[in-house]
């Protein structure tokens, strides 16, 4: 892995599909998205190849910072490759790819991110798709 790419690897204690439909719906996304405190106001997905989205990150101060890409590939519920740009972080688009493995006690989610300008910005990410996943595996643990 290059110094500007990030993975984690998280057992989620739920199906697969399921887990694959939380990070796809945006009724449900919106219910789990954004570390710590930060929440999701507004979550917009087109779910297919070359479709958009747009999720909106509310930070505790009010404001609202975007993340947007387009889905460059979706085989559900198995993998997600997208693009990434946070409003806030200037600079090309990194990559996502989610892959969505089965594992005895649900889904092994395994999260590569790549293509940060900067192992800074790698850094930030790290924390905040650790939240993510936090708050995830919460909602579907309820």
């Amino acid at each position: 892995m290059t110094p500007t790419a990030l993975s984690m690897t998280r057992v989620i204690r739920a199906p697969r599909e399921s887990v694959f439909k939380a990070w796809t719906d945006p009724e449900i996304l919106v219910k789990w998205w954004g570390p710590g405190p930060v929440t999701c106001p507004e979550a917009e997905i087109d779910l297919r190849p070359g479709g958009a989205y747009r999720i909106a990150n509310r930070q505790p101060d009010g404001s609202i910072t975007w993340i947007s890409g387009v889905f460059q590939s979706i085989t559900p519920p198995e993998q997600l490759v997208y693009t990434w740009s946070v409003s806030m972080v200037p600079g090309d688009p990194t990559l996502v790819t989610l892959d969505f493995r089965p594992h005895p006690e649900g889904t092994e989610l395994v999260l590569n991110h790549s293509r940060f300008a900067d192992t800074a910005i790698r850094d930030m990410h790290l924390e905040g798709w650790g939240g993510c996943i936090d708050k995830l595996e919460a909602l579907l643990a309820a």
